[in-house]
């Protein structure tokens, strides 16, 4: 499994919010591409940034950062955030954005999803957040009444690949992620199942390994010194 640190960008600075609450925001790092290089220094294979700006305004507004992020480092990075129509999908790809993730566009707008699956492939990712088993939307904003695991169903009868799966209420609190969810995803669905949300200990990311999820997207807990990324690699 592969541990993913996540580089969340509000204002231009590396914060992380307590289960989606823009009010609730703490500020690790002013600049996001240290953060990014202190992660790879230390092992990182992979890196996660979202645009938080972008995920609430519906368009990108710290691309700019995250396009440096992305030509800075050495490993594959991801991001998402904003990202709902293809000029900002391409803009993305052609950055050498390794996967591109779409949130709030995947679910309202499906004919923009299809279009996204047949151009990107496997560079595509969509974020499923969810909120007591139903989807939020938005930068976790907007609720609704989507159940998540039929929407992901419906994911993989489109044709897509991977999803990151992201239960809110353990987001940015110390706590365990929702490992019975994993498990289901992993057992139900053809996904690649990323995970985020809620690791807090190293035992959290090789219960996560258990799971048989791709991958987990590790924040706060790298940022507080509670997981050192070296020793999560190994563990996982």
């Amino acid at each position: 499994m592969q541990v993913i640190p996540a580089i969340d960008i509000r204002g231009g600075r590396c914060v992380r919010l307590a289960q989606g609450d823009y009010a609730r925001e703490t500020v690790f790092e002013a600049d996001p591409l240290v953060a990014a290089a202190r992660w790879v220094e230390q092992g990182a294979t992979r890196i996660h940034v979202v645009d938080l700006d972008g995920a609430r305004d519906g368009r990108p507004v710290n691309d700019a950062i995250v396009r440096a992020i992305a030509g800075g480092v050495p490993c594959p990075v991801q991001t998402g955030g904003g990202i709902r129509d293809l000029a900002a999908l391409r803009t993305m790809l052609a950055a050498h954005l390794d996967r591109v993730v779409l949130g709030t566009a995947a679910v309202k707008d499906r004919a923009f999803l299809q279009t996204a699956i047949a151009e990107a492939g496997g560079h595509l990712i969509v974020s499923v957040d969810a909120r007591d088993g139903r989807v939020s939307l938005q930068g976790w904003t907007e609720a609704t009444d989507l159940d998540a695991i039929e929407f992901i169903q419906e994911l993989a009868a489109l044709g897509l690949s991977r999803i990151v799966f992201t239960d809110i209420s353990r987001d940015g609190v110390v706590g365990s992620p929702n490992f019975e969810v994993y498990r289901r995803l992993v057992s139900e669905t053809p996904m690649a199942v990323v995970a985020a949300g809620g690791v807090s200990t190293l035992d959290d990311l090789r219960l996560l390994a258990e799971c048989g999820v791709e991958g987990a997207i590790v924040g706060r807990a790298l940022y507080t010194g509670d997981i050192n990324l070296r020793e999560a690699i190994v563990a996982c």
